[in-house]
């Protein structure tokens, strides 16, 4: 009897034990992203974790710089748990992919900062996405753009804007429409809005490009500069400075924040006025805590998710700016 009695004793502690380790189990949910190393990213990642710490889920987070890295990542995902994963993905052609994959594994997917496209290159629009508003973002550029160069009281008959492009990407190519539009609709003169193709959204491809359209206006005395990101504009304004131009005479508002730090540090004044600091803190704990509520309740997200918050920042306001979103 008293053998029989230690059995279902030792029985129930076991099960007590496996119970309340299954109990303590934490939710896991995956967030991926493209550039680790930028804070842009980090800064998601943070408030990710802030989503994770307040609903009581794991936060997984992995690199995905490339499309066998992302594939990988889903796999490892899967064997460790997780319900799901909020994805930044490195090429957005990798979005069929990566839906196969997903589905393969019972995998919910939240998209952030980059939508998916098809083998069409066709947006792939039933993926839920959280996104800035790319048209809006670049509006509030051109807004900014025109109240900045009133402001100095320049003669819009002697001015120019230099619009670096890259159209194929459809983001680059609503940012940038955004921005020519909203200096049309301020009253810019249409005819003196460049438009120039960039190779690559960085310094040295807008560099490069800004160049070859300068040395075709030389009758232009003042600049506007608009791109897609801070080192489209960046690259742009290098460019008026190797033409002789001084600082007061360009203004260039790039997007992004976090890659024009170094630039509004610098002691003297340049052509870069200022950046359209988005919301990564937004975008980190918003598409995580959508993907926490499908898992947990059933609740599936919009398709999409405009994220319009961005605020102009300067050489005077950045460094508070910056450390408001943790950065």
């Amino acid at each position: 009897m008293k053998k029989m009695v230690k059995n279902l004793i030792a029985a129930a502690l076991a099960f007590g034990m496996a119970n309340s380790a299954f109990s303590a189990e934490k939710l896991k949910l995956g967030f991926l992203v493209k550039q680790p190393e930028e804070p842009w990213f980090q800064t998601e990642w943070a408030f990710a974790d802030k989503a994770g710490q307040e609903m009581n889920f794991e936060v997984i987070k992995i690199a995905v710089p490339d499309g066998e890295k992302t594939l990988n990542a889903i796999d490892s995902l899967a064997a460790n748990g997780a319900k799901g994963f909020v994805i930044c993905t490195p090429d957005p052609k990798l979005g069929p992919a990566i839906m196969a994959k997903a589905k393969s594994l019972d995998l919910k997917v939240v998209t952030v900062d980059d939508q998916f496209v098809n083998a069409k290159g066709k947006p792939m629009d039933t993926v839920p996405l959280v996104m800035m508003a790319a048209t809006k973002i670049g509006e509030r550029q051109g807004e900014e753009l025109y109240k900045e160069m009133t402001k100095r009281g320049w003669d819009a008959s002697q001015s120019g804007v230099l619009a670096i492009t890259a159209d194929e990407l459809d983001t680059a190519r609503r940012r940038v429409d955004g921005s020519i539009s909203a200096l049309k609709a301020a009253g810019f003169p249409e005819g003196q809005i460049y438009r120039v193709p960039t190779k690559s959204n960085d310094i040295p491809g807008a560099l490069d490009a800004a160049n070859s359209m300068l040395v075709q206006h030389p009758e232009v005395k003042h600049w506007l500069v608009v791109g897609m990101n801070d080192n489209t504009v960046l690259g742009g304004v290098r460019a008026t400075e190797g033409q002789g131009f001084q600082a007061e005479n360009v203004i260039g508002i790039g997007i992004n924040g976090v890659d024009a730090v170094n630039e509004l540090s610098k002691s003297k004044a340049t052509g870069f006025y200022g950046s359209l600091l988005p919301s990564p803190d937004v975008h980190g704990y918003k598409s995580i805590q959508m993907l926490h509520d499908w898992v947990v309740n059933g609740a599936e997200p919009a398709m999409f998710t405009e994220v319009t918050d961005v605020v102009l920042i300067t050489r005077d306001n950045f460094k508070v700016e910056l450390q408001k979103k943790g950065l």
